[in-house]
């Protein structure tokens, strides 16, 4: 057995060896037996000039080399460390293809013994880890890592990650390490060795299970944790209904508890609301605590009426803070136990039945195999099954939708029920007091397709502002290039052998006398004809977009209102070819149902394999009527929805989208929700305008006279916290060209920012003028020593720009309109919010056109009604970006001056609490900054 591991880390003048680049900094650490037993390392001069960027990532610089040896120098050195060694690092092809190129010209041989690579152990060994850097990884492990980018402090770090992992791979259950084995052969690294010397040494001892793991089928899980039955509580549990009653239960829960008013007001607010079986609207200001002030009265409620309660959120970062964060205090806190359950849609969670079907099939891609071995080792730590705990690639995500949790056709194996993930997860929901959810499915029982959420006549919903915003979502139709097209993909052509060909293979084993079903090579034609009508289709979209736009210079992605009024031959032949294209969908779905009726009533037994496969292609089927469901839904049913395009003209091709929402979902709402809710409480920090919450009731379908309302402000002293900075040296935006403009403000911005030392968050309300100003700064050279994260420009979720933008000091992030909201930085790490345009929504944007045009048609005042209310919302929320804690400090711009020029601007301020105001020149503004911050 090779018991020596040596792991290297290079620092390097760039990325192509073959191109010239140099080693900067050879470090090597030995493991043998377990232990690290040598350390190497050495600066070596490359002979060339350091980049400055190296420089900067690395800090080594000219000087520091000039002195040290050539990389020939410490060759033979090199070359003994790797003797007879596995040669493992953090992304190992980098490392080794490099070495390999310094060592030929060193004229030594080059290395051919065993590569391990930690970031593809890592993927496999942590598959729910936020990220596989080595950074992300240390900190994971608490290792120390206090010199990123340097070869010897990421060289100690990577070998004690590496020595973990070996661990956690060795106290894997062996069944779970032979399923390993046999895959490991379609890794790029020599991972399957490695496995096969822990077999070899564990075969001498006798494994023992451990206790948190079950053997199930062949699959090692990890034993659900056994729920302990809630003692039967007495009826009469007494809601604290006095302060003194309060601060005894809640201070329980808190080492330091400090009494929050506005949170038992927020209590009572809530008790009250279900008791008297009334919906209620509570505005709760930052800091006022309110998942728990909902939460404490609703267990209250739900263990006196024995009833179960749903709490719906917007975003899954919520959930994931109310279930691991305000969960755990609540059971702190409360006399009696209450149980809880996070319920996702169906898809969301594995069926291991389909997993286990389909974990040895032959001729996977990388990905896939990487991905059943992540989930092989997810199993062993999971006890909901749940995807997005898993951090899965793209290609990953292709093989997870072969193994989702979906209805299926043949009566499923009773064997596997019992380890059902979705199943355990209704059942669970079923005697749950609480249930936490998010809004889209909450929604998904008004379409009545068999909701998995009990029956619940009690709700409360956080991030309320959201609702309307996806009831519109839910109630219409999205359709779009890639998506339609990967969907026809996954059927083919006959000799492109996806599923076609599979289905033919089934129909082969069974004589055909007597069936009246299309030939193979008809069959083939329709997914020619399908595929290019598919194309066309599309070609006409984007056509029909552009001949609508006259003026699209300068911008990329569009948005482009469409109606079947509109005259002209662009929209008769796209409606003539959506009706085309409903036909061969139909005519698709037809030929494939009448195969698999036939090869259901002609085969006697069928193996698994061809199961699975049926399972799949009727997966498929269904995906095809919905497909057409849609196109029939946008282009063809007279409805009253508001339809439009939203493209990038740079590939129409590929980004195209077709949605049909209604305008007001508020009358859907009202009979199919709000009427059929005993009581629903709905809570967020941005409700109301003004004191007003007349605009989200219309929006909701609320009556005002049957919702109770209440605002309950902020605990924090605003006036001592925040300024509010309004330059006067700012060209009115609509007087200037976007390019002026954008130099306008971006020379504000680096002032700002060389005031403030970055900790800047800037809020646009259009990508393009952010992409502009993006370039623009970083054009300037001003900013180089900062870290600009730019939304659409950097790559990355939101959720990994925000943790970006932390990690950095000196960091500056550019949103759009999902940053205005949904974002929480804390404290220190945010000092500076830059709001450039007052947040309306462009008047040609599909929706805001619609409801404006629908308002005046109703005789109303468009402005008034919809546009200024909706813009005043978003203000609050991006105000709302800025102070999270009693401690934090900061400052806001704002660079449009209509909040001070017009009439309306005064809404805006009056909207957010009072705070002092300063406006001047930059020059003045930035003299106050330093003595303020």
């Amino acid at each position: 057995m090779l018991n020596k591991f040596v792991v290297i880390d290079l620092e390097t003048t760039g990325n192509i060896p073959k191109k010239g680049d140099k080693i900067i900094q050879f470090a090597a650490v030995v493991i043998e037996n377990g232990h690290i037993t040598e350390k190497f390392s050495s600066l070596t001069n490359p002979q060339k000039t350091i980049p400055a960027f190296i420089e900067e990532l690395t800090g080594i610089n000219d000087d520091m080399v000039k002195d040290a040896p050539l990389f020939t120098e410490i060759a033979e050195k090199v070359i003994s460390l790797l003797d007879g060694a596995y040669f493992v690092a953090h992304n190992v092809l980098f490392d080794l293809s490099f070495l390999q190129e310094e060592l030929i010209q060193a004229g030594c041989e080059g290395f051919f013994g065993p590569v391990l690579d930690t970031v593809e152990m890592a993927r496999i060994l942590y598959p729910t880890a936020d990220g596989y850097k080595l950074s992300d990884l240390a900190e994971k492990e608490n290792l120390n890592h206090d010199r990123p980018h340097q070869a010897d402090s990421d060289a100690h770090v990577t070998a004690e990650l590496f020595l973990i992992m070996l661990k956690r791979l060795s106290t894997l259950p062996q069944i779970t390490i032979d399923q390993l084995t046999q895959l490991a052969g379609g890794l790029k690294s020599d991972l399957q060795q490695l496995i096969d010397e822990i077999v070899e040494t564990r075969s001498e001892r006798q494994e023992e299970i451990p206790k948190s793991i079950e053997i199930f089928k062949d699959i090692a899980l990890k034993k659900s944790s056994e729920e302990e039955e809630l003692e039967a509580v007495d009826n009469d549990v007494q809601y604290p209904s006095s302060e003194e009653e309060k601060i005894e239960v809640i201070k329980h829960g808190f080492q330091f508890f400090e009494k929050r008013s506005g949170q038992f007001l927020m209590m009572d607010s809530v008790y009250e609301s279900f008791q008297n079986q009334r919906h209620t609207l509570i505005e709760a200001g930052t800091g006022v605590g309110k998942s728990l002030g909902y939460l404490v009265p609703i267990a209250y409620f739900s263990k006196q009426h024995k009833l179960p309660i749903i709490v719906s959120t917007h975003t899954i970062q919520l959930q994931e803070q109310i279930l691991k964060k305000e969960i755990p205090l609540l059971a702190k806190i409360l006399p009696f136990k209450i149980s809880t359950v996070l319920l996702k849609g169906r898809n969301h969670y594995l069926s291991l039945e389909k997993f286990h079907r389909t974990l040895m099939d032959e001729n996977d891609n990388y990905d896939t195999t990487l991905t059943k071995m992540q989930i092989l080792v997810w199993l062993t730590e999971t006890e909901t099954g749940d995807k997005d705990e898993l951090n899965l690639s793209s290609g990953g995500l292709i093989y997870w939708n072969k193994i989702k949790d979906e209805p299926t056709v043949f009566a499923p194996n009773q064997g596997w029920q019992e380890k059902d993930f979705y199943l355990k997860a209704k059942s669970n929901a079923q005697g749950a007091d609480i249930i936490i959810t998010n809004h889209s499915l909450l929604l998904s029982d008004l379409k009545g397709e068999g909701s998995i959420l009990p029956e619940a006549d009690y709700v409360v919903i956080d991030e309320g502002h959201h609702l309307e915003k996806t009831a519109g979502q839910f109630f219409g139709y999205s359709l779009d290039y890639l998506s339609s097209r990967l969907l026809i993909g996954q059927f083919g052509l006959y000799e492109q052998k996806q599923l076609f060909y599979e289905l033919e293979g089934l129909l082969s084993s069974i004589p055909l006398q007597g069936n009246k079903l299309m030939h193979a090579f008809e069959l083939n034609q329709m997914v020619m004809d399908l595929n290019y009508e598919m194309d066309e289709f599309f070609k006409l979209i984007a056509h029909f977009a552009k001949t609508k736009l006259t003026n699209i210079k300068g911008f990329n992605r569009i948005k482009v209102r469409f109606s079947h009024t509109d005259s002209g031959k662009e929209i008769k032949a796209l409606i003539h070819s959506a009706e085309r294209l409903a036909f061969l969908l139909k005519d698709l779905f037809s030929a494939i149902v009448d195969r698999l009726e036939w090869i259901k009533k002609e085969k006697q037994s069928l193996m698994s394999e061809e199961e699975n496969k049926i399972e799949e292609i009727f997966t498929f089927v269904n995906e095809l009527g919905e497909l057409r469901n849609t196109v029939i839904s946008c282009f063809i049913k007279e409805s009253k929805d508001v339809k439009w395009i939203e493209m990038d003209t740079r590939s129409p091709q590929n980004i195209t989208t077709f949605i049909a929402q209604p305008a007001f979902v508020a009358d859907q709402l009202k009979e199919k929700f709000f009427h059929s809710k005993k009581a629903v409480v709905l809570t967020s920090a941005t409700l109301s305008i003004n004191k007003s919450f007349d605009y989200i009731m219309k929006e909701l379908g609320l009556d005002p006279v049957s919702t109770d309302q209440m605002t309950i402000s902020s605990p924090f002293q605003y006036k001592d916290q925040v300024q509010l900075f309004i330059p006067e040296d700012l060209p009115e935006i609509n007087t200037v060209t976007l390019d002026d403009y954008v130099i306008a403000i971006t020379e504000h911005i680096i002032t700002i920012a060389e005031a403030t030392k970055g900790r800047m968050l800037i809020l646009f309300t259009a990508y393009d003028m952010l992409k502009k100003t993006y370039e623009l700064i970083k054009e300037s050279g001003f900013l180089n020593e900062y870290v600009l994260i730019a939304q659409g420009i950097t790559s990355g979720s939101r959720t990994r720009l925000t943790r970006n933008f932390q990690r950095y000091d000196k960091a500056i992030l550019l949103g759009t309109s999902s940053f205005w909201e949904g974002v929480d930085i804390p404290g220190e790490d945010l000092s500076c919010l830059v709001i450039v345009r007052l947040p309306f929504s462009p008047p040609d944007e599909p929706l805001t056109e619609a409801k404006c045009q629908l308002i005046v048609n109703q005789g109303g005042n468009a402005f008034t009604e919809y546009s200024l209310p909706e813009a005043i919302l978003r203000f609050k929320q991006g105000f709302g970006r800025l102070i999270r804690t009693e401690k934090d400090r900061g400052i806001m711009f704002v660079f449009d001056r209509r909040i001070v020029t017009t009439k309306y601007g005064k809404s805006f301020l009056k909207s957010i609490p009072a705070i002092p105001i300063k406006k001047g020149t930059m020059d003045e503004l930035v003299k106050f900054i330093h003595t303020w911050l």
